[in-house]
């Protein structure tokens, strides 16, 4: 193709993007996916969904939302606006930019699993035509939109760069967080080629507040783990110099507040009972994977996850004294658990810790009850639910505190828990019945 017809393609998406009839395609519709369309939807963009569950497009086409920290009043506008969800995949062919935002986990041996970025290529590849966008937005170790995107669309007779354009742009949304936006938060980009990176900061920056382009998808993709790291690592030698405070008697929780008063060189970092959603404890793991094909060693990274990874064993460890003060053993225990999402106010369960610390106790023999707000109980079948009373908390031996919603009576668990973990720092000074885990 020579100059003067790439000019066109890209002058003719250009055209479409600032005539606001750019239709938009994003495939996955969960945590990443809905707060992308409604934004998009927002600036007048069509909009059209695409997910693999029937239930999920279902909800969303009914004007319903299936997110707790999303109102349904908000998924009723897009509806209004035009937005459809469709499980079919043959109307990608209508849309001008693509928009992945599918699942990227590890399996148990902590290997990167593409199934669903791969799954979601292969059902759009036959639909794909010239003078398209296609993004990724799910986390994933460098080279991927290079090595495992770029060839699905040329096996199409599509010319990157010249007939559709590729990007890497990371997501950074944090479900609940009400200080930032899916607008206001800045976009990372790389492009697979100049007119890529051109074509996807024109489009994105259309209902993105501040582009920040790097020089390839590859540093776009090593910006989105650096991120995740960070928080790991630092989450980890948190947890660990808690297990350390813990045995010399030490409120973690005061020492970290203390120093967080120093003006420069110090961030606050708070630990918990492990660490939960899908990326810090997930994203790590896809650079050390990667780190090792290149024979790159990544100790910091590795120590963290096996810190972190262990914390729901350590807290079951710290029930387990606190029912040994009142005389009594885990097996045959009723421990009542207070959250079971990954953060508070949010009806997120994904790779929970909480849901660990449950599978520790029960596996000692312990008879579990769980207290959250903001999960669907009857979508939960294996776990028994009360809600939060004075007189659910004096009926158990112990009461866990694993995520601490705002919707929680603190006053009333402190005056009526018997004996009260406390994995969140919720609770401060001395008490006999009071136990920092």
């Amino acid at each position: 193709m020579n100059m003067t017809i790439m000019a066109d393609v890209f002058e003719r998406f250009e055209d479409k993007v600032s005539k606001g009839t750019c239709r938009v395609g994003i495939i996955g519709l969960g945590y990443v996916g809905i707060p992308l369309a409604l934004r998009i939807s927002e600036v007048g963009f069509p909009v059209t969904g695409f997910d693999i569950s029937d239930r999920r497009v279902d909800t969303l086409n009914t004007g319903l939302s299936p997110l707790k920290h999303i109102p349904h009043c908000d998924i009723n506008c897009l509806v209004t606006a035009g937005f459809r969800a469709e499980t079919s995949f043959q109307k990608i062919s209508d849309c001008d930019a693509i928009i992945l935002c599918v699942p990227t986990p590890v399996d148990a041996s902590r290997v990167p699993d593409l199934a669903f970025v791969r799954s979601a290529l292969d059902q759009i590849a036959p639909h794909l035509r010239p003078g398209q966008l296609i993004s990724l937005e799910s986390t994933t170790w460098p080279g991927t939109t290079e090595e495992v995107i770029r060839p699905v669309i040329e096996r199409q007779g599509l010319v990157v760069g010249q007939d559709v354009f590729v990007v890497y742009s990371p997501e950074r949304e944090d479900p609940g967080n009400k200080s930032f936006t899916t607008r206001s938060i800045p976009k990372v980009i790389g492009g697979l080629t100049p007119a890529c990176l051109n074509a996807g900061q024109d489009f994105y920056s259309r209902f993105i507040d501040h582009m920040v382009p790097v020089s390839s998808t590859s540093a776009a993709e090593m910006v989105k783990l650096l991120e995740n790291i960070h928080r790991a690592v630092n989450i980890g030698l948190v947890n660990e110099i808690k297990m350390v405070a813990d045995q010399m008697d030490l409120d973690i929780f005061e020492v970290i507040d203390a120093a967080a008063t120093k003006p420069f060189g110090f961030r606050a970092y708070y630990p918990g009972p492990g660490i939960g959603g899908h990326c810090i404890p997930v994203d790590p793991f896809y650079l050390s994977w990667k780190a090792r094909q290149f024979g790159a060693s990544t100790k910091f990274i590795d120590h963290a996850g096996d810190v972190n990874d262990a914390m729901p064993r350590y807290v079951a460890d710290r029930v387990a004294e606190g029912l040994n003060r009142s005389g009594k053993s885990v097996q045959g225990a009723r421990v009542l658990v207070l959250g079971i999402t990954y953060k508070p106010d949010i009806d997120d369960m994904r790779e929970s810790p909480s849901m660990e610390v449950v599978k520790n106790l029960k596996a000692r023999g312990a008879q579990i009850t769980a207290c959250d707000p903001c999960v669907d109980v009857d979508a939960i079948s294996d776990l028994r639910f009360s809600d939060l009373t004075s007189e659910a908390l004096r009926d158990h031996d112990i009461v866990v505190l694993l995520t601490d919603h705002t919707a929680f009576d603190y006053d009333m668990i402190r005056n009526d828990a018997p004996m009260l973990v406390d994995t969140r720092g919720r609770y401060r000074g001395e008490s006999r019945t009071l136990i920092r885990a």
